[in-house]
């Protein structure tokens, strides 16, 4: 690598669906300052969950930005314990029959004992891939002016600190053009970048360091899911990796030396640039590791010698480019609708009324009276006054921020935790959940324009196809194939160990596929519908066909069926979890029927066989029914709840993310869905917390929605978290608790659902719009159906104006905004300009040069 000398660059991208410029300028003249998304901590982190989150989907770090002795933990998506493993169990027709028995007869409590019997076992665990530890000299630990920054425009981690009149930076990415995290130390003064660089892992390892400035770690997962505790060489069946540290120095008189074989110490340097790179033996799910061919050692080498001749800006140069093009295509911007500086109290000596001008800043926000930092945590916790809206602008980017680090093309699932995980045995294996948790962290994906960060998802719905057709025969002697509510990265699709409350529900695969049809209604690519998501929809409708039987009454019914994670009492008195049909089985099933046939309409297959047993067995399906109290029934009969401020919202599934409850066509069901949130309570996990903003919105009521808000952004205290339901960490990760990554996703996705909503043929303007408290603002880039983008502003918490744009054909017939109504009907590649009356006023072209 060579000195890095080319100084600061200046960043010049062409405009993007989140720019002004794209758009023509005309409608917001009066936009104010674009305000940093940075997530500011004064002083290192103290838990995990007060470090700074890096990743390329593939490889992540936690940023603690400790002064003297510095610790990058970091995460690889593909270290997971075990090996590929049977799903099936020949056992399990003959228990089912017998479930189905108890459950006919109405012995609930007895069918669900007996249900255990369909239980497997657990999913497998996701695993740390070790640190980069840094230890500087004594003199590190007399540090001044420290501020450590997470960037959302630039996805980097900045630290600085001052030793006496010397400032220090350290500077952090993971890079997904070249699959390496980078890291820059540099001061203010020459030769005075000294410290010791050494890798480690709670995972079997070892590492050693060599002349040529680099230290390689070699280790691996334990083949069954507990903390290894023999030598590497008698537990390397698991996935192997490896990790390569390479370091780069300038200075007349630096020097890099081995210490301990392992270390690396760095003395008198100018500047130091660290890169590393990681790989596996992972080769997919049905690949054993002892069979793989993939040499991870030499692999993390090949990554790293094929980057020596780029420097540190020419690496960020590309990081960029890569990232912004995704981050870049939304922009959102609230104002509480006042002009005067916003008063909170931080008990500092800071004049409180410069915070609403610092966050105008690009750099460091010191207040100037006494250059105090506010903190991210601090923002969290005057929240509760302030109701600072550009809070909620920074959670809204952090949850796309999230996403784009955590899901690329070629990457695993985000899983429960995204890729950040620092245990052998992290809460609940942070494997991927079905039962809502996988698919709320791809809510945003569609909405927030990062369509292709659900890549991963789909290919690893093609892979639950495989196993889970094993699973639907041997088990349940069915066609097609199925998935429960766990999995991990060797796609098991068996159901869990334990309860059956959780453990027997067989419809984590087709809640999935209904983010096929999904990515189709928005992007309107015929290939993919064909070529991707119909077979998995046919698929899946097959087992969804066979495991539909006949019941007491004229409806065909699942049995048995569970509520995910929610018991009943049942009639004699006893509590139970297994009965049939309930609310989200067939709200599920009706979704993924749905799509079969309108897929089929465009593919045109309406003839096929498949379809026509769906047209027939849909008016079968038992309606969604509302209970004596008006809510919605959980379950087929109206048994009483024995905890009414249950977690899961589950039979609310058909008004969101579900298409079947609506306020238009179905408005004796949205009150009654009203009921049922009324009689939940919002009290909840984060991801419950989200789900309920999101289901507020498409009830149109924006003041619930807002409430919500308010409910999530609440500063959980890591030593006493168990006190908390959902809530927000110091870095804005969210918290059940303990942490999982969904709410962020559902947080992004929630805001997008109060802004846009959309059918394939209609779109609505600002449906949950809270105007009294964002009575100001624009958002730019957000997608819809119908393969639009759009763009709002609006003033006074009215419609101010809309512009639409389309690559392709639009299917979009109708715009609704307040109950007003207009025809539309759009041509790709224009842009509609639209008054706050709807009325179209004229159609631009998109400007040349522009990034789609």
């Amino acid at each position: 690598m060579e000195p890095d000398e080319e100084g600061e660059w200046v960043w010049v991208r062409p405009p993007t669906e989140a720019d002004s410029e794209f758009w023509g300028n005309g409608d917001n003249e009066d936009d104010k300052p674009s305000r940093p998304l940075k997530l500011v901590f004064t002083e290192p982190a103290k838990h995990w969950t007060d470090a700074a989150p890096i990743g390329n989907g593939r490889f992540g770090a936690m940023v603690w930005g400790n002064v003297p002795n510095e610790t990058l933990q970091l995460n690889h998506d593909t270290l997971w314990t075990g090996v590929p493993g049977d799903y099936t169990n020949p056992d399990a027709p003959s228990v089912l029959s017998k479930v189905r028995k108890l459950v006919d007869d109405g012995q609930y409590a007895e069918a669900t004992t007996a249900a255990f019997g369909l239980s497997d076992h657990p999913p497998e665990a996701y695993q740390p891939l070790g640190n980069i530890n840094l230890e500087f000299d004594d003199s590190h630990l007399n540090y001044t002016s420290y501020v450590r920054e997470l960037d959302l425009s630039t996805a980097t981690v900045k630290i600085k600190y001052n030793l006496g009149d010397v400032e220090f930076t350290r500077e952090h990415f993971s890079s997904n053009p070249h699959q390496v995290v980078v890291t820059k130390i540099s001061s203010t003064k020459t030769a005075s970048i000294s410290f010791i660089v050494y890798l480690d892992s709670k995972l079997h390892h070892h590492s050693v360091a060599n002349s040529a400035n680099r230290i390689i770690m070699e280790g691996n997962c334990p083949r069954k899911r507990r903390p290894p505790k023999v030598e590497l060489s008698k537990n390397s069946d698991g996935i192997q990796f490896a990790a390569v540290l390479d370091v780069q120095i300038a200075g007349n008189n630096a020097v890099v030396q081995v210490v301990e074989d392992r270390k690396l110490k760095i003395e008198g340097a100018d500047w130091a640039v660290l890169l590393l790179a990681a790989s596996s033996s992972f080769e997919g799910p049905f690949i054993n590791p002892t069979d793989s061919k993939r040499d991870p050692t030499s692999e993390s080498l090949n990554t790293v010698n094929s980057i020596q001749n780029l420097s540190f800006s020419q690496l960020l140069a590309y990081h960029l480019d890569d990232y912004l093009n995704l981050f870049h295509r939304v922009a959102l911007q609230l104002s509480n609708g006042s002009d005067s500086l916003i008063h909170i109290n931080h008990n500092t000596a800071c004049d409180v009324n410069l915070y609403a001008r610092r966050k105008l800043k690009s750099l460091k926000h010191d207040c100037l009276n006494g250059d105090v930092l506010v903190s991210t945590a601090e923002r969290v916790n005057s929240f509760k006054l302030d109701e600072d809206p550009s809070l909620v602008e920074l959670l809204f980017h952090y949850g796309r921020y999230l996403l784009i680090s955590s899901s690329r093309p070629g990457t695993q699932v985000s899983n429960l935790q995204g890729i950040w995980n620092k245990d052998l045995e992290p809460p609940w294996d942070a494997a991927p959940h079905f039962n809502i948790n996988l698919q709320m962290n791809y809510w945003p994906s569609l909405s927030c324009n990062l369509s292709e960060c659900q890549q991963p998802l789909f290919d690893y719905i093609a892979s639950l196809a495989v196993n889970g057709a094993k699973t639907a025969k041997v088990n349940y002697e069915a066609s097609g194939w199925v998935a429960h509510q766990v999995s991990d990265v060797w796609a098991k699709t068996s159901p869990d160990e334990g309860d059956p409350v959780w453990a027997v529900w067989p419809m984590g695969g087709a809640w999935l596929c209904t983010h096929l049809w999904d990515h189709y209604t928005f992007s309107l690519d015929k290939e993919f519908l064909e070529n991707t998501a119909y077979p998995l929809l046919e698929g899946c409708a097959a087992f969804l066909l066979d495991w539909l039987i006949k019941g007491p009454d004229p409806y065909l019914e699942t049995n048995p069926s569970t509520s995910p994670e929610h018991k009943f009492v049942a009639p004699d008195g006893k509590t139970a979890s297994v009965s049939y049909s309930s609310t989200m089985d067939i709200s599920i099933i009706r979704e993924v029927f749905n799509a079969i046939i309108s897929s089929a309409e465009v593919l045109s297959k309406s003839d096929a066989e498949l379809v026509k047993r769906i047209k027939t067995v849909l008016p079968k399906l038992p309606p969604t029914r509302i209970s004596r109290d008006g809510s919605i029934m959980e379950w087929a009969k109206d048994f009483e709840d024995p905890e009414v401020h249950h977690r899961h919202v589950s039979h609310l599934f058909g008004l969101f993310p579900g298409h079947t409850i609506t306020v238009e066509k179905t408005p004796d069901l949205c009150k009654a869905a009203a009921n049922t949130l009324y009689k939940r309570g919002d009290i909840g996990p984060g991801w419950s917390t989200t789900w309920k903003m999101a289901l507020w919105s498409h009830l149109r009521d924006s003041s619930h929605a807002y409430l919500l808000i308010k409910q999530l952004i609440n500063l959980v205290d890591p030593d006493h978290e168990a006190d908390y339901e959902g809530g927000l960490y110091s870095n804005l990760f969210t918290a059940h608790p303990p942490f999982q990554i969904d709410a962020n996703f559902g947080f992004s996705a929630a805001i997008a659902e109060m802004l846009v909503q959309s059918t394939l043929e209609d779109l609505y303007l600002l449906p949950a719009l809270p105007r009294d408290k964002w009575p100001r603002g624009f958002v730019r880039g957000l997608k819809a159906r119908g393969g639009v983008t759009v763009n709002i502003s609006w003033k006074e918490g009215k419609l101010h104006g809309a512009r639409l744009w389309s690559k392709t054909q639009s299917s979009l017939r109708r715009l609704h905004y307040n109950g007003k109504v207009a025809a539309i009907s759009l041509s790709y590649g224009k842009i509609y300009i639209f008054n706050q009356h709807l009325k179209c006023l004229k159609t631009t072209s998109i400007i040349e040069g522009v990034s789609l």
